[in-house]
């Protein structure tokens, strides 16, 4: 669905601030995909999401979306361009929505997105529509839609966010710590909503998560990353047996590994 090819990141390359955050990353996502992402801060999680998203460009290196069989590069295709296609939620519940809007104007504009721009006329029929979807989050949101969004919760914001997203059907959907701001209740609901959209609607996700647990319970594919690589990617059911002892084990070896003779005397 969607591939990198040796991709690699360096920020202010011939300085003496020279960091490269990417390094031959070599990255196939196939269709219907759910890939979990972790690491310690630093690990080039970030990076990643923003070189998919279209916010960073590779200092080398390809990307390629595979479309209706037809593979494409889209290395140099600018983030609004990639925004027809891949969806990304943020950790902060704010950014996903107009909170000055109201929430049948916030939904009108996703449903635009969704139907690849035809217009829309706001009448009885697409408020209907438009209630029955908001009925999926249980949070009496379909009774709101005169409501501007500001004055829902964290968690409703973050919930509508999910459904705008997922109406608007995208080829891959980032989710960038998507529960990470939210009290354990919403948190656990938002996660409850993002199973149950991947799986109803065979979505393409890939979520970033500083929660190890989470990274264990969700998708079919794990990646961790440091130093700005995938230092270890593990799908199937040599992912559902990981435990968290298991990913610490693996976390430990890596680092090991990559050190030093010096730095590991210094230990």
């Amino acid at each position: 669905m969607l591939r990198l090819e040796n991709i690699g990141i360096t920020f202010h390359a011939g300085t003496p601030d020279e960091n490269t955050a990417l390094k031959n990353i070599n990255l196939t996502i196939n269709k219907g995909d759910f890939i979990t992402v972790i690491g310690s801060n630093g690990a080039g999680k970030t990076t990643l999401y923003n070189l998919i998203a279209g916010t960073l460009s590779p200092t080398k290196g390809k990307i390629y979306l595979d479309d209706n069989g037809s593979e494409r590069e889209i290395t140099d295709d600018a983030e609004y361009k990639r925004a027809s296609y891949i969806g990304r939620i943020f950790q902060n519940p704010l950014l996903g929505t107009a909170g000055k809007m109201s929430l049948e104007d916030n939904m009108v504009i996703c449903s635009k997105k969704g139907w690849k721009g035809l217009k829309i006329s706001l009448n009885k029929k697409l408020r209907d529509q438009f209630k029955d979807q908001l009925k999926v989050l249980n949070m009496g949101l379909e009774e709101r839609l005169n409501d501007n969004v500001e004055q829902f919760s964290g968690g409703q914001r973050q919930a509508l966010t999910l459904l705008m997203a997922v109406m608007s059907k995208p080829a891959l959907l980032l989710l960038d710590e998507h529960t990470a701001a939210l009290d354990p209740t919403n948190a656990a609901l938002i996660m409850k909503l993002t199973r149950k959209f991947a799986e109803e609607y065979n979505l393409t996700v890939m979520m970033v998560t500083h929660n190890m647990q989470q990274a264990l319970d969700y998708g079919n594919r794990l990646l961790m990353m440091d130093g700005g690589e995938i230092i270890y990617d593990v799908s199937g059911e040599e992912k559902q047996k990981l435990t968290l002892d298991d990913l610490a084990q693996k976390f430990r070896e890596i680092k090991k590994s990559s050190m030093t003779n010096d730095q590991m005397v210094l230990q």
